[in-house]
């Protein structure tokens, strides 16, 4: 195999860490929607729970893309 191949290889797994930050905030969202549902007066604080965990799950995508590009070549570190 190429040393391109390995580099798309290599940066497909990169890309998949959004599989992940994926799947970590629609677990978040529903338990977040299922706390207010019990407790309707905490929603406030579960709001800005879930938003800084969403925050740091989709930070972990944004950390995989530039991974992978950065083993493309595309952008320089």
């Amino acid at each position: 195999m190429t040393n391109a191949g390995l580099m798309a290889i290599a940066a497909g797994i990169a890309v998949l860490v959004g599989v992940g930050a994926g799947i970590g905030t629609g677990i978040s969202t529903g338990k977040a929607v299922e706390g207010i549902a019990r407790q309707p007066e905490a929603s406030g604080k579960i709001t800005v729970a879930l938003l800084l965990g969403n925050a740091f799950a989709e930070a972990t995508a944004v950390y995989g893309l530039l991974v992978a590009l950065m083993i493309l070549g595309k952008i320089t570190g």
